[in-house]
């Protein structure tokens, strides 16, 4: 018997792969689209009639939905964050998860975040304004140091994370401290980074750079004391998730002159209200969470996301499973 899958909330799914043709041998495919902020029963209604789901950034499936849901067997996350999925629920109710190995996303996301750094560096979209506004002789503002000189520290080397330190030590000779604590010493000297406590990072380095889960641990991780500490030359980038950083002590910060720029991929909310005051600040980069978005790593995605539902629906553990415990303890649907 075939299963009913959909597509939720995910545009960019089956774009630039077969994906869909391989999905249309194990099931029916539908594409659903739903408010950001639907939850719970009310999610749970609308997705009735659907044993797979294939979830974007949006929205979260929490133990509501889990629930009132008796029919879903398994969210399988087009992407590598599972923040908007209740993990706990999930197990409970015996409904796998999985998501995207990272590895997938790696070069793509690191490429992206080494690029923010460069834009928020050298004042990219400022100086590109100035030029079309015909004001080319003020180029006298845009001089800058050289990430050699400088001083970066990313916050996570894991998969992303490390994969940004090899860029920018081999490829930038730039000194690159870490704060992780899941890394050896002997694997950040592999990398090339020296290892050190948040504190220590968060008040020397002149870059930011956020590589890490957004966690109950991790949520507002970049919070306003630590702004108030950081250097008022430095520029934060996050393309991790929005909500490692508070948004509201990251405005003053940067209305107030506590940094000097940051440079976002993610935000909180996400997409930002189209008031929000981040928008009016002339120190800030904004792009619409697209670090992932390449003709590359979006086939890969797809690919993957297909292999862990055919494993799932052929009885086999899928890749990219995050709550094992769900076949180790009998639980699955």
């Amino acid at each position: 018997m075939k299963s009913n899958i959909a597509i939720v909330n995910s545009k960019s799914f089956g774009l630039y792969s077969n994906a869909l043709e391989t999905l249309k041998e194990l099931g029916t495919i539908e594409r659903i689209e739903v408010p950001r902020d639907l939850r719970g029963s009310k999610l749970a209604e609308a997705l009735r009639d659907y044993d797979v789901i294939i979830a974007s950034v949006t929205p979260y499936y929490d133990e509501d939905f889990f629930r009132y849901n008796s029919r879903v067997r398994m969210i399988a996350r087009h992407g590598i964050g599972i923040d908007n999925v209740d993990v706990d629920a999930a197990t409970r109710f015996g409904v796998v998860v999985t998501r995207v190995p990272g590895h997938v996303e790696r070069e793509a996301v690191a490429e992206h975040a080494v690029a923010l750094i460069l834009a928020a560096l050298r004042n990219l979209i400022n100086a590109h304004l100035k030029v079309v506004e015909g004001r080319w002789g003020e180029r006298g503002k845009f001089v800058c140091h050289e990430l050699r000189s400088l001083k970066v520290g990313l916050i996570g080397i894991g998969n992303i994370g490390s994969r940004v330190a090899e860029i920018l030590t081999k490829g930038f000779n730039a000194k690159v401290i870490a704060y992780d604590p899941y890394v050896s010493a002997e694997r950040a000297r592999e990398l090339g980074v020296e290892l050190v406590d948040l504190d220590t990072l968060i008040s020397e380095s002149d870059i930011i750079s956020i590589h890490a889960p957004l966690t109950k641990e991790t949520y507002h991780l970049i919070n306003e004391d630590r702004l108030r500490r950081m250097k008022r030359s430095a520029i934060i980038v996050n393309t991790a998730r929005g909500g490692l950083i508070d948004t509201d002590a990251l405005v003053k910060a940067l209305r107030d002159g506590w940094i000097a720029g940051a440079a976002l991929d993610v935000t909180d909310p996400e997409p930002l209200p189209p008031d929000h005051p981040l928008y009016k600040l002339p120190n800030v980069i904004i792009t619409p969470h697209i670090a992932a978005f390449t003709y590359e790593g979006l086939k890969g995605m797809d690919e993957a996301v297909v292999k862990a539902i055919k494993d799932f629906l052929t009885g086999n553990i899928p890749d990219g499973i995050v709550n094992r415990e769900v076949y180790e303890r009998g639980l699955r649907r």
